[in-house]
């Protein structure tokens, strides 16, 4: 703790991030107990802000959580009509056929949603039941008794860029609960300090990450087909990375263009932004697009580790939920709906042990609950995937991976439970020993570079704030990272955060942009030293996503 005096507000339950998961959790514990004091505090400048996914809703959390979403209007209206899977080469693709995929592949009763938009009417559905939600909160520190996480600080504003407090400094305010549920996303500050603190990932797998980057394209009406899902693999990426593309026809004229790259890459010249931008030139994308205009960009990590990635989601006092604990199925593309029942299942866990008066105690009811019920058998089957196209590449991957997801959902596997091994930070190779790789230039019609893409996320960061994109060592950028890794942060940012500035008769300069930072936490988890430390900055700041 800080040492700085602040008034506090306690509650039952404190909730870090309104995404999918910590409005499940709100939702579902005011409909055990409407008496239950519960407040989300989010970061964005409103609910939505920072909410970037695909997004093809499996919509089973849904069902769990608000049987009669439908009737109440549920943001969730374009059902999939339409799978395809493509490789592609650099000129053609080849389609691969639907039946011989494993059943779980299947997207028949799924929809294709915006996550921002969906988030939204959660938050309205949660306030009408009584959960408080304060946007523009972000949440910077925890707050201890003892050895337990007793709530956080939210609110804290009018710091200077050296860290000391400015005129207008607002200290925030402490929020007490029995117990912090942390649904900040993918690599979460806070949740990061409590996996470090009480070692929650011991004996597991590490955590794998990948980038997805998405557009909206609106596009000329005769090429719309509502409730298309396309998904492709191949070129450009071929052998320098995992990874693959999606296209998703949603309504209005409106499709979903995105592209994941796996962050565990050897190569430190890819440049993923870039990788993105390249695919949009394939003939049968560049079709789709032709005539159309881009009207929002974003980019965000993803967890990809699976099942023996997860680590334990229970401490004192909390627990981690969604991806914060890393629940997306990998080969489905999907997370949103173990968020949701990660949600349910942890507010199922405290309520109950509120109710028989032992707050505080772990919650050991959420944690078998998540790794046994539905979103662990979820995980399960798709286990091996991961690592099998991380050891083996592409083709045999989608061989072998479609045969353990069969065996799989008979109830065995030939390969038993593969590892991870490295983390997407060692995996990553000198630079002696791979070649540049040289791209092309953006053309400003289907490709752009990435300021200028930037400005379609809506970002905004206060200038005279500390930078929310700190250095554990400031001279590790030029004098390790340069001279061995070339540097990777100037290409893997997909926001044009890092820089290294280059002046005849001076030194390199490692320069960091935050005002760009879109919150994908990249560079937290790719950099080759683990040198760069993500933190949240003021509430409200970052993007501003209308409806990803």
């Amino acid at each position: 703790m800080s040492g700085i005096e602040r008034e506090a507000m306690e509650y039952d339950v404190v909730i870090v991030g309104a995404g999918p998961a910590g409005l499940s959790a709100a939702i579902r514990l005011k409909q055990l107990d409407a008496d239950l004091s519960v407040v989300v505090l989010e970061k964005g400048s409103e609910v939505g802000a920072h909410i970037l996914s695909g997004a093809v809703l499996d919509p089973s959390g849904l069902d769990a959580l608000i049987p009669d979403w439908k009737e109440r209007g549920a943001p969730v209206k374009v059902p999939v009509r339409k799978d395809n899977f493509y490789m592609l080469g650099e000129a053609g693709q080849i389609r691969i056929p639907n039946w011989p995929m494993p059943p779980l592949m299947n997207n028949h009763g799924n929809y294709i949603v915006s996550m921002a938009n969906l988030c939204r009417w959660m938050a309205e559905q949660a306030e009408a039941l009584g959960v408080e939600i304060f946007p523009g909160m972000a949440c910077s520190e925890l707050v201890y008794e003892g050895d337990r996480v007793k709530g956080v600080v939210a609110g804290e504003f009018g710091k200077n860029a050296d860290g000391t407090t400015g005129e207008g400094y607002e200290p925030g305010m402490e929020l007490h609960g029995k117990y912090v549920f942390l649904s900040e996303g993918v690599r979460g500050s806070l949740s990061k300090e409590v996996m470090a603190k009480y070692d929650l990932s011991k004996g597991k797998e590490p955590q794998k990450f990948g980038l997805g980057m998405k557009e909206i394209w609106e596009i000329d009406p005769e090429k719309h087909r509502e409730g298309t899902v396309t998904h492709t693999m191949g070129w450009p990426l071929g052998s320098n990375a995992g990874g693959g593309s999606f296209i998703y026809h949603i309504d209005n004229n409106q499709v979903y263009v995105g592209f994941v790259v796996h962050l565990n890459y050897e190569n430190p010249y890819l440049y993923p932004y870039m990788e993105f931008q390249r695919f949009k030139h394939h003939p049968m994308v560049a079709e789709l697009l032709k005539g159309g205009k881009r009207v929002a960009y974003g980019a965000r990590a993803i967890s990809e580790g699976g099942y023996q990635s997860i680590p334990k989601v229970t401490f004192p006092g909390g627990v981690l939920l969604g991806c914060s604990a890393g629940l997306v199925n990998v080969p489905r593309i999907k997370g949103n709906h173990n968020a949701m029942l990660s949600g349910k299942a942890a507010a199922e866990a405290a309520h109950d042990a509120i109710k028989a008066g032992r707050e505080g105690d772990e919650l050991a009811a959420y944690e078998t609950e998540l790794r046994d019920g539905p979103v662990g058998r979820d995980l399960w089957k798709v286990r091996n995937v991961k690592p099998m196209w991380s050891r083996w590449g592409l083709l045999p991957s989608l061989k072998l991976g479609g045969l353990d997801m069969w065996t799989n959902t008979l109830g065995f596997s030939l390969f038993g439970t593969m590892g991870h091994g490295k983390t997407d930070a060692r995996s990553t190779g000198e630079a002696k020993k791979h070649k540049p790789i040289d791209y092309p230039r953006p053309d400003g019609v289907l490709s752009f570079d990435r300021l200028t893409n930037v400005a379609y996320s809506f970002t905004n960061h206060e200038e005279s704030q500390p930078a929310h994109l700190t250095l554990k060592d400031p001279a590790v950028p030029i004098s390790v990272n340069l001279p061995k890794y070339a540097e990777p942060a100037q290409r893997y940012c997909p926001a044009g955060v890092y820089e290294v500035v280059e002046e005849d008769g001076k030194d390199p300069r490692f320069v960091i942009n935050f005002q760009n930072c879109v919150h994908c936490k990249t560079c937290d988890i790719k950099d080759p030293t683990q040198n760069i430390h993500w933190v949240t900055p003021q509430g409200g700041d970052g993007p501003n996503y209308p409806n990803m």
